[in-house]
């Protein structure tokens, strides 16, 4: 097996570049671990292999936009997150499209996706083209993070799809970020209005008076 020695690259300078990178907080944490693993089993060398999949997994990372399920911040204080959300990773279709499937119940709470663009940061602008059929889509920034809200139709069950587009900015090239949800309706019961018995109306009664001709019938004396 072939070793790239401490003089050729120094695994000190292979962790500073990936706890600067692109990654999130928990898979710099992730990699920087693994490679301190190799450092001391290796003898204070990094395997060629080992540093291969680590440049190749963050110039991968730096060209695709950080996609991840998200509890809502909630920042304008009426949002309530469904009772079931759950969100696949991210995938690249061959145009280019983002694809992401999403699993949400119709309890009338939202599941959210954080989004961050290629180099962190939220995108300067974004829209909703097509927009879903069964629900409703809501885009806003929020601590430097793009949130994909999705709250499907109450009680509905069944699949919905929306296209959100993200603009970067700086001339660069607007994303598109398809999501495919699965709604279910578990457990959810829809209130039917009261129904109030229609008053009877009072009956009217029209009472005909019978006119009764009396004949009197006068004697002369003779």
């Amino acid at each position: 097996m072939l070793f790239l020695t401490i003089d050729r690259l120094s695994p000190r300078s292979v962790l500073f570049y990936i706890r600067t990178s692109v990654l999130p907080r928990e898979a710099r944490h992730n990699l920087s671990r693994a490679l301190e693993l190799t450092v001391r089993l290796r003898g204070s060398v990094v395997t060629l292999g080992s540093a291969f999949a680590i440049s190749m997994l963050l110039s991968g990372c730096a060209q695709q936009p950080i996609v991840q399920r998200s509890v809502a911040p909630n920042p304008f204080g009426y949002q309530k997150v469904s009772a079931v959300c759950h969100v696949s990773p991210v995938t690249t279709a061959a145009d280019g499209t983002l694809n992401v499937n999403m699993t949400v119940r119709s309890d009338d709470g939202l599941c959210a996706i954080s989004v961050q663009k290629p180099g962190t940061g939220s995108y300067a602008s974004f829209g909703v083209s097509p927009a879903p059929e069964h629900g409703k889509a809501f885009l806003y920034n929020y601590d430097g993070r793009t949130y994909v809200n999705y709250t499907p139709a109450t009680a509905y069950a069944g699949t919905d799809t929306f296209t959100a587009e993200l603009i970067p900015g700086g001339g660069k090239k607007r994303e598109h970020l398809v999501v495919h949800a699965t709604v279910d309706a578990t457990g959810v019961v829809v209130a039917k209005p009261a129904v109030t018995a229609p008053t009877p109306k009072a009956s009217t009664t029209t009472t005909k008076k019978k006119t009764v001709a009396r004949h009197t019938t006068t004697r002369r004396k003779k």
